[in-house]
Order: C-alpha cells, then structure tokens, then sequence
C-alpha cells in the first residue's frame, strides 16, 4: 500500500466520522426545528467556512465547468441532506442512517460498473448483503417492513451517492472551491424551495449552536471525502466515506438511549461488513 492509498483511506474514514457526527446533530436538531432552516443555517455556516478556508489557503480559482460539476452536486447533496434530516427526525436514527448509507455507498460503484467494468465477485456480493441489511433494518417492532420507514433513507442515499460522483468531476483543480459552489447551488436551492412553499424556517435561537455545528461537520465531512478521491480512488473514497453511520448510531446509543431489535442490529451489522466488502 501506496501513502496516497494510505492517506485516501485515512480521509475516507475521517469523512465518515464527520458525515456521522453532522448527521446526529442535524437530526436532532430537526426534531425541535423546521427541516428547512436547519438545512440552509447549517449550509451557510460551511460556505463561510470553505471561503475563508480557500481565500487562507490561497486555492486555485477553477473553470467554469468545475463550478458547473460543483453547482450540479450541490443540488443533489441537498436533497440527501433534507431527506435524511426527515429521515432522522421521523424514524429511529439507528435505521435511517445504515439504510441512506448502503444506498450512498452502492450509487458511486454503480456509476463505475458502467464507466469502468464489473468489480470483483467479493464486490458483488457485499451487493447482496446490503439488500439483505436493507431489509433487516427495516423491520419495524412487529417484524414487518414499513415503506414509509424506507423512503425517505434510500431518496437520501440516493442524493448523497449523486453528490459524491459529481462533486470528484469538478475537484481536479481546486477541492475548496468546487465545494463553495455546491454549498452556494444548495443555499440557492433551498431558498428557493422555502419561498415557493412558503415554509416557517426560522428556528430558535437555542437550536442556532448545534445547527451550526452540523453545518461544519457536514462541510468537514465532504472537504475530507474530496480529499480521499483525490487521492484515491472513486469507489473506495466513497464506500469508506459511507461508514457514517457507526457514527450516528453510536451517538445516538450513548446520547438518546437509543435500541435496537436483534433483527435490526443484524441489519446494521451486515449494513458494516457490505460497506466494507465494496471498499476492499
């Protein structure tokens, strides 16, 4: 093993970290606000971050197609954000999040069989595995599957596997500045929705900090996925990335006493080791 694979292996599971962390005080603080000014708070918190980062940093202005890819994956990251904060705030963390995660992580290797090939058998079967910890995750108290339950984790890991294609199209010149366009495409997005919709948005002011805090995890978490794939490659960046959810449940077991059914604790195991199978 490579320093470049080493350190793309390293920023991946740093993603993953932060990803989980963002996602647990984003949910929660979608339990007492509106999902809509949780999202756009949190996201102007990181796009002031990434600016004054890249201005520090001095990073290279990109092309205008850089800023198009960005733009194009900020949308869809978006969409993930308001689907999974739903997600957390509606249904057990603990399901949510490993549900949105095999998604996330499944869309990007999807991607690269088309662009790429078919991955190795053991790929392949960590596919399998992952339908199956979808299904296991799913069960509700009475042993049946709730698609309400489902929707909203698999639209989220819908949105999150789309950003995490996207966003690695526009990097190549500047990582901080690719993610300022999607920050501003998805602040754009989102206001957009609220004005059309008409949303009440505004939370309390005891809701600003741990908003906030989401908002920089979350933009730690993609700055550090930016760096695996720059470093390494798409599919692995992006797998390890999706380990986010040991995060989340661990937080949400220690902080909300959170717990999990034998099934479903099944389901988030093998959610783990179809992650892990993938990423190999």
């Amino acid at each position: 093993m490579n320093n470049s694979e080493l350190g793309s292996i390293v920023f991946g599971l740093i993603s993953a970290a932060s990803w989980g962390a963002g996602d647990f005080s984003g949910g929660l603080a979608t339990k007492r606000a509106n999902v809509y000014g949780v999202v756009v708070i949190s996201q102007v918190v990181g796009v002031i971050c990434l600016i004054v980062l890249a201005l520090l940093l001095r990073e290279t202005i990109p092309p205008f197609t850089d800023w198009v890819w960005g733009g194009a994956a900020g949308i869809a990251g978006a969409l993930g954000i308001l689907c999974l904060y739903r997600a957390l705030a509606t249904t057990r963390m603990g399901i949510a999040a490993p549900v949105s995660a095999v998604v996330t992580a499944t869309v990007p290797v999807i991607f690269a069989i088309f662009t790429q090939g078919l991955p190795a058998t053991y790929k392949l079967i960590g596919f399998v595995i992952a339908l199956i910890a979808v299904w296991l995750t799913s069960q509700s108290d009475g042993g049946r599957i709730r698609v309400s339950d489902l929707t909203m984790p698999l639209l989220a890991g819908i949105g999150f596997g789309s950003f995490l294609i996207l966003i690695d199209q526009g990097n190549d010149v500047s990582v901080l500045w690719s993610l300022v366009a999607a920050r501003f495409a998805s602040i754009v997005m989102m206001i957009g929705v609220i004005a059309t919709t008409r949303q009440a948005w505004r939370p309390a002011a005891p809701q600003l900090k741990i908003i906030g805090l989401a908002g920089i995890l979350d933009t730690g978490g993609n700055l550090f996925y930016s760096l695996a794939a720059q470093t390494g490659y798409l599919a692995q960046a992006a797998v390890l990335s999706s380990l986010y959810p040991a995060a989340t449940v661990m937080l949400a077991l220690m902080i909300l006493r959170e717990k999990l059914h034998r099934v479903q604790m099944l389901g988030v195991v093998l959610a783990v080791v179809a992650i892990a199978l993938i990423a190999v």
